[in-house]
């Protein structure tokens, strides 16, 4: 019972002050005092992270409280002091009299770190108490003695420990800290009960035969209230938990934030693991040891190979100024030539081929060589004696870009495909050299052509009986003819929205169908209306094939945007497999930037075929395998697939023993005809030695003819050419 004396205040201090006296008496356990005595000890219990539990855990962590009371002062500000060194050892000692605990260093350290938070309860009680009114504000008045906890403080300590809580700096740290803690968003809810004993609580109702809960389930059952109901903002945060911990594995949730951190968008601290509770470190939930220090010889190699990259970073730096210094020069030539550069190029859009002259001379890629008046790159203006270009194929996987793109941060060619760069003119050639240089040589130009249709050498003209590719001939004709034998000419072609899951419209460019004349390397444009061509041809109308096979867009994830933009990249894929409501097999052509492959996507049951004409492994491209486990794991975490965890990551990735190309050109050719073969048997098992009506080592010219037959057919029917 407190005394008159502790409940008495200064004639001064407002009413509001007063406080009720409280009934219970100090806590220093006795029970555990008489136990000691008579030689009898408790049993206590460590959970999978190391943390306290069972019976014996409540009445250990008060016992704890007691001993802290006895021996650390109520002056001591800081746990970590070395001064306190020989208190520790005495609370740790009195512990292990009374207590069944291993006498180790980690079970020492997780005591010694609950007597520190109980020791900071302890002061902030104190404080509460007798220097705050009932408003938590700190009174003006002297607050007097606490002689109830005589026991445990002295009159010199209480006057130090006064003086210590009415410094400003302290007040103002203590106001900042109420007031972030006065309204938290996620109320914690099971008062004394602690994340560890509320997992075992919760183990031990649903009987499970689980070791340790995630932590974000412990979250939210932490934040349930007596009558059972789970705030909306709460489920929300769980929800999200739950669809994250499908897509992050857990060696990234353990080297950067948790799943629930990232959740709740907070910061993760070192040492700790939220929604766990005290005592439970990254070390113990994850069972990896700590990292070790490098040793001296592995810092001198990684200082050797920082060395590296800064000479050859300067050596880049070193081009990229001479390349400008260049620029500075052409646009200070004089204009007594009267010469605009772009003027050697045909305006509007061309296919081109891309040069470098460093360190060798080379060709690197091809693309399409934008000539407009006014034309911008990434809105601002283009350097000087340079053009847009936008990159289709790379030839040099190590080609660096002449001018790095500062929007997008990127400096490798390959990373380009699909976007616009800003190239040299002098290193941009035209395909076919076809410049529009006045109207009798244009006229000149389209008689040579008219008087040889196909250009092809003697060897390959057509003998009695063979295959003549008459669509070929006839939409070549139709090209030299129209307005399209102008190079930069283009014509549009609507992709409807059943076909990639969005309406859009694809440009075909004079240069995509010489692409396909000369039985070149293809791009997009063309693998996009071959597309529509199988949707107009096999399955518009046909329920079961349309419903059966989808389509992906490789316009809207490549090997660039998968690198600069995964995340629209993955919403794409999850958004078409939300679309199907059955096992559907979608058809995705992909480009790796000098490659085209094929993948095959069964999303219900995870699986994905693998169809490379090189015979490459799917490993060779980590960036695409990655992106489609992951849409698969969203995917599935979206329609609530209930997958068990030791399986969660087993998509399957099957490849398939499909027929092999014999150069560098024809797999643009060779994924257009697996489509083509795919949807004809009307199977979404795709076998992995390939279907046995069209096994073989490789396609013929023939049969690749035949594919471009069918494009040019189409070509002609749908009207996109006229004269």
């Amino acid at each position: 019972m407190a005394s008159d004396q502790e409940n008495s205040q200064d004639a001064n201090a407002p009413d509001d002050t007063s406080e009720k006296e409280i009934t219970r008496g100090i806590t220093i356990m006795k029970s555990i005092i008489r136990d000691r005595d008579k030689a009898v000890t408790y049993n206590v219990n460590w959970n999978a992270d190391n943390q306290l539990i069972g019976s014996n855990a409540a009445k250990l962590a008060s016992y704890i409280g007691t001993l802290v009371r006895m021996h650390i002062p109520i002056t001591a500000t800081r746990w970590s002091n070395k001064e306190l060194g020989s208190a520790k050892d005495k609370i740790w000692t009195e512990i292990l009299r009374s207590f069944n605990i291993e006498d180790t260093t980690i079970r020492k350290k997780y005591i010694l770190q609950l007597a520190g938070k109980r020791h900071r309860g302890w002061r902030t009680f104190l404080t509460n108490k007798y220097l705050k009114d009932k408003e938590k504000k700190f009174v003006e008045y002297d607050p007097e003695y606490p002689v109830k906890y005589a026991i445990f403080i002295t009159e010199e300590e209480w006057v130090a420990f006064v003086a210590q809580r009415r410094d400003e700096n302290f007040k103002k740290v203590s106001a900042t800290n109420r007031e972030r803690a006065s309204n938290p968003t996620y109320a914690y809810k099971k008062g004394r009960l602690g994340y560890a004993r509320l997992e075992e609580k919760i183990l031990d109702e649903t009987k499970s035969d689980a070791t340790s809960l995630p932590p974000h389930v412990l979250w939210k059952e932490a934040r349930v209230g007596k009558d059972g109901t789970v705030r909306d903002d709460v489920q929300h945060i769980y929800d999200e938990c739950e669809t994250l911990s499908q897509s992050i594995s857990t060696a990234e949730d353990q080297e950067n934030r948790s799943v629930l951190s990232r959740a709740l968008n907070v910061p993760e601290y070192p040492g700790r693991v939220r929604g766990k509770g005290h005592g439970c470190t990254p070390t113990s939930l994850y069972k990896n040891p700590r990292r070790r220090n490098p040793s001296n010889q592995e810092v001198m190699e990684t200082l050797q190979a920082l060395q590296a990259q800064v000479l050859q970073l300067q050596k880049d730096n070193e081009r990229y100024r001479c390349m400008e210094k260049c620029s500075s020069q052409l646009k200070e030539t004089s204009e007594k030539a009267s010469i605009n550069c772009q003027n050697k190029f045909p305006e509007g859009i061309s296919s081109c081929q891309l040069y470098l002259s460093s360190p060798t001379y080379r060709l690197v890629g091809k693309g399409k060589v934008h000539n407009t008046s006014g034309d911008l790159l990434h809105h601002r203006p283009l350097p000087d004696g340079h053009l847009k270009v936008s990159v289709d194929v790379v030839l040099d996987k190590d080609a660096l870009l002449p001018i790095p793109d500062i929007v997008s941060e990127t400096t490798l060619l390959r990373d380009a495909i699909g976007s616009f760069v800003a190239w040299p003119l002098d290193l941009i050639f035209i395909d076919d050299e076809v410049f529009a240089q006045g109207s009798q040589q244009l006229s000149q130009k389209i008689g040579s052509r008219q008087k040889n249709k196909r250009d092809l050498p003697v060897t390959s003209l057509p003998k009695k009986g063979a295959f003549v590719p008459r669509y070929q001939i006839s939409l070549e004709t139709l090209v030299d003819s129209s307005d399209m034998a102008t190079a930069g000419a283009i014509r549009l072609l609507d992709m409807e929205e059943d076909i990639f899951g969005y309406s859009c419209t694809e440009t075909i460019g004079k240069e995509d169908l010489e692409h396909i004349f000369r039985h070149q390397e293809l791009g997009v444009g063309v693998i996009h209306t071959y597309i529509r061509f199988l949707y107009d041809n096999f399955m518009r109308g046909n329920d079961q094939l349309s419903n059966r096979f989808r389509f992906v867009s490789s316009s809207l994830v490549n090997k660039a945007l998968i690198c600069r933009e995964p995340d629209s990249c993955r919403e794409y894929l999850v958004k078409r497999f939300m679309a199907s409501s059955t096992n559907n097999l979608y058809l995705w052509p992909y480009n790796s930037g000098c490659h085209w492959l094929l993948l095959a996507i069964d999303p219900l049951k995870e699986v994905v075929y693998f169809l490379n004409s090189i015979d490459g492994e799917w490993t060779n491209y980590p960036d695409m395998k990655q992106l489609v486990d992951t849409s698969i794991k969203v995917f599935r975490s979206q329609r609530q697939a209930r997958v068990p965890r030791t399986k969660s990551s087993n998509i399957t990735w099957i490849k398939v023993q499909c027929p092999l190309q014999r150069n560098g050109i024809d797999c643009g050719y060779f994924v257009m005809r697996f489509m083509r073969e795919i949807i004809n048997m009307n199977q979404i098992e795709i076998p992995i030695t390939y279907f046995d009506e069209y096994k073989c080592a490789h396609y013929t010219r023939l049969q690749l003819e035949q594919i471009k037959e069918e494009l040019c057919q189409y070509f002609i029917e749908k009207r996109l050419i006229s004269i």
